[in-house]
């Protein structure tokens, strides 16, 4: 048996109304999961692609999740627009046009659609770049 990881998912943000406390929660399971803080800031903090927010910084749209933000890697801008095309045709709604979001970081390039659930839902291509693999791969002895 065969798994790949690293493709898919960008990252998850989750928006909470208590961002000491999620702080000091995450911080604790993390630390026993050796996975070290990537970084914060007043209204907010991330480790690995997980990344915590209040409803009041600018990546929360003054909401908390039950509307959860997933975000999925594209290969280059074209895939950003076609995932843009492609989600309002099947009956996403727009919650941003492609676009260069340089607020985020230099390169960033993104679209963000609304779900039928409400979900935002992102494509992002990080600008030019290179990976050290594809995936990661993990082979499972049976």
């Amino acid at each position: 048996m065969q798994l790949h990881r690293g493709r898919l998912i960008d990252h998850v943000q989750l928006v909470v109304a208590d961002l000491a406390a999620s702080r000091a929660f995450y911080a604790a399971v993390f630390e026993v999961l050796g996975i070290p803080e990537g970084g914060s800031a007043d209204s907010h903090f991330w480790y690995d692609e997980l990344f915590v927010s209040t409803k009041d910084g600018p990546e929360a749209a003054g909401k908390l999740t039950g509307r959860h933000h997933l975000a999925f890697q594209a290969k280059d801008q074209a895939m950003v627009d076609a995932f843009y095309r492609a989600g309002l045709a099947a009956g996403g709604k727009d919650n941003g046009a492609p676009g260069d979001r340089p607020n985020y970081h230099p390169g960033y390039y993104a679209a963000f659609l609304l779900d039928p659930d409400g979900n935002n839902v992102e494509a992002v291509h990080h600008g030019p770049h290179q990976r050290s693999a594809p995936s990661v791969q993990i082979d499972f002895e049976m």
